[in-house]
């Protein structure tokens, strides 16, 4: 059996849709986000636009997206990953919504640092800091 880390980003990013694909098929609009570290997903899912209610009930969307906008979103998210720049870790955020028919998507890449990491690759040399203060 294959491991997380044994795939690549754009196959991970291919299960990422998969799995989402039916919920995709019930809504029309909102943000599909994943989580990286080391460049493996962790963390996804859909974080839906607001639902409407009137009358103390919340009605359901009519139509989601068909399988050929579904197809359309999955390769413009494959395409924005040649948009990712040396960072392992962060967040990919993708809004979406139909309009006219085609589903548009902005994409948000997000990379995050850690502090702690940088001052192991990086330590302090005592000697120079108190050149420098004195």
């Amino acid at each position: 059996m294959l491991k997380t880390d044994q795939l690549s980003l754009a196959r991970q990013m291919d299960l990422v849709f998969k799995e989402l694909q039916e919920e995709l098929s019930g809504v029309s609009s909102g943000t599909v986000f994943v989580q990286i570290r080391n460049n493996i997903i962790g963390k996804f899912g859909i974080r839906h636009n607001p639902l409407y209610g009137r009358s103390g009930t919340f009605a359901e969307e009519a139509e989601g997206l068909t399988a050929s906008q579904q197809s359309s979103f999955r390769l413009m998210a494959l395409e924005s990953l040649k948009f990712k720049r040396r960072w392992t870790h962060g967040e990919i955020s993708y809004e979406f919504a139909v309009k006219k028919g085609i589903v548009i998507v902005d994409a948000v890449l997000e990379s995050n640092y850690n502090m702690a990491n940088l001052m192991i690759r990086y330590p302090r040399n005592v000697q120079q800091d108190k050149e420098d203060c004195g």
